[in-house]
């Protein structure tokens, strides 16, 4: 039996939330930046500084907010199935992860503020080994994988 790649994705508004959080983390980055460059002006430091100061908070922002957010979204795929659960995300480097239900002991939605403003739950899927995560689904499509999973489970526990 061939197991096909996941083909279901995450809420396209993800890369709202992770773009908004990125902008939250460039702040600090650009305040650093801002730290270099008063420090420079009071101390007559050499201007290159400043420059540099500036280079490297404009291209993690580019980074952060704009690149990583869309390729990690374009990656991002997960399908539940009778007997498992297999995610795939990655930015570089893909992950595939395939988690027998038999496993799960149980799932969880959450959300934080983000989240909740645009609507997402993020699902957390717990073993006895680790935590495994489906991110940023609607809030129903969550609440709906929940509950299905829960199910499956303890179908799979039934069985053994």
């Amino acid at each position: 039996m061939t197991i096909s790649e996941p083909q279901k994705r995450i809420s396209e508004r993800a890369l709202t939330v992770w773009k908004i959080s990125a902008c939250l983390h460039s702040l600090v980055v650009w305040l650093i930046a801002g730290g270099l460059i008063t420090l420079t002006v009071l101390f007559d430091w050499p201007y290159w500084i400043i420059g540099a100061a500036l280079m490297v908070a404009a291209l993690y922002s580019y980074i952060f907010i704009f690149f990583l957010p869309t390729l990690r979204w374009k990656r991002w795929r997960y399908e539940v199935r009778e007997q498992e659960i297999e995610l795939q995300y990655g930015v570089f480097i893909i992950k595939k992860t395939l988690i027998p239900m038999i496993r799960v002991q149980h799932v969880d939605t959450q959300q934080g503020p983000l989240l909740r403003k645009y609507r997402l739950s993020t699902v957390t899927v717990s073993t006895a080994a680790t935590v495994h995560e489906i991110p940023a689904l609607d809030m129903e499509e969550a609440e709906n994988l929940r509950t299905s999973i829960s199910r499956l489970a303890r179908v799979a526990d039934e069985d053994v």
